[in-house]
């Protein structure tokens, strides 16, 4: 964790002191306005900081108004940056072209003015779209044929949320559209694979109620993601079971089908989880009827294929902002989908059915995935 923030605010405070350097060059500030400038830079950069000791302080109202503030800026900073990055390497093409041919090919660039409002308007124009985004719900549905139902049952479905991380933004309306959608389905399972609540875990008791609503006939299970760690992983059980779930932590349940939870390792560099032998579990687990295992990242130990028929899976939000997709998946190449693997074992990535930071999406839209098992003829 402490790696991964070091990473991250190095890369965070990088791109500041990019959009610092751009707009000194397109508009040449005075001296005080630079200082000024530097501050508003330095404030945002901290911004992810400061919501956190507000939330520690339970200064609820400020800690929600800067998280939309701060997140959002997140967002469009990460965009903006893209984007100019992109006209950087543009502009680097005539300068190159022109040192071969000792020919000065400056028309051709784009001047320093234009770039930033052409990034900075192009960034705020995605964010705005990615608003929109990131509240349109879709449905993405699986199908899986199988021999292994028990008699009498020729179909059984199960829908899975993922990373809906409750807390500051993700709120009440969040959570009543996915409730509606997942009645809408009647699934017989409800899944949650992890990242139910979100590391500022605040006054969530009503979100919970709302929860408690969805009654499959065959029970709602969850696991933990990293983020209930974050959160404080006593608290985040409490709630999930508060909502209905049975947590499974490195255990199985049999039923109509089996059913395996691991816990997310980060509770064990956290010192709070033990280490689990995955195919161990699996293999004691027995072979009979369908099985599936929940497990917040899509990672595949290879020891266990062949002992699951499914594993259901979130964590990467398939980038969840363009072009992001492309560093998360240097980590988790099977970011978003199905993937059939050796063994006939069948792995299913969700995109998520939150947002994590920023609540924008962009094209990366949200979902709750249905999946049918089917009897095979």
């Amino acid at each position: 964790m402490r790696l991964f923030l070091i990473v991250f605010f190095t890369i965070y405070g990088g791109m500041h002191l990019y959009l610092f350097l751009k707009i000194r060059s397109a508009f040449a500030p005075g001296v005080y306005a630079s200082i000024m400038l530097g501050l508003l830079m330095l404030l945002m950069t901290s911004a992810p900081v400061l919501i956190r000791m507000l939330v520690h302080e339970e200064h609820e109202i400020p800690a929600r108004l800067l998280a939309y503030i701060g997140y959002t800026w997140m967002a469009a900073i990460f965009l903006y940056f893209c984007i100019s990055i992109s006209i950087d390497i543009f502009n680097a093409i005539p300068r190159v072209i022109g040192l071969f041919i000792n020919m000065d090919l400056l028309p051709f660039m784009a001047r320093p003015r234009p770039a930033f409002i052409i990034s900075s308007l192009l960034s705020l124009a995605i964010c705005t779209y990615g608003y929109f985004e990131a509240r349109d719900i879709r449905i993405e549905r699986l199908a899986v044929e199988t021999s292994k139902l028990p008699p009498g049952a020729e179909r059984l479905r199960i829908v899975q949320i993922s990373d809906v991380h409750l807390g500051l933004i993700v709120r009440e309306d969040r959570l009543r559209r996915i409730v509606e959608i997942v009645k809408s389905e009647k699934p017989d399972i409800l899944v949650s694979t992890g990242d139910l609540v979100d590391a500022q875990l605040n006054n969530l008791s009503g979100l919970a109620d709302i929860l408690t609503g969805v009654k499959p006939r065959y029970g709602k299970f969850a696991i933990t993601g990293n983020h209930e760690y974050y959160a404080g992983v006593e608290s985040a059980l409490e709630f999930t079971r508060q909502a209905g779930f049975t947590i499974l932590r490195n255990e199985a349940v049999k039923g109509i089908i089996t059913i395996i939870g691991v816990i997310d390792p980060e509770g064990v560099r956290m010192g709070i989880g033990t280490p689990i032998d995955e195919a161990g579990l699996l293999r004691g687990v027995g072979r009979d009827g369908f099985r599936i295992l929940l497990k917040h990242r899509p990672v595949i130990v290879r020891e266990s294929l062949g002992l699951f028929d499914l594993q259901l899976s979130g964590h990467t939000h398939r980038g969840q902002i363009f072009p992001f997709r492309y560093l998360s998946a240097i980590s988790y190449p099977m970011s978003g989908g199905r993937y059939d693997l050796p063994k006939g074992s069948v792995l299913y990535v969700s995109r998520g059915t939150g947002t994590w930071g920023p609540a924008i999406r962009f094209l990366a839209r949200p979902e709750v995935t249905v999946i049918d098992l089917v009897r095979k003829s």
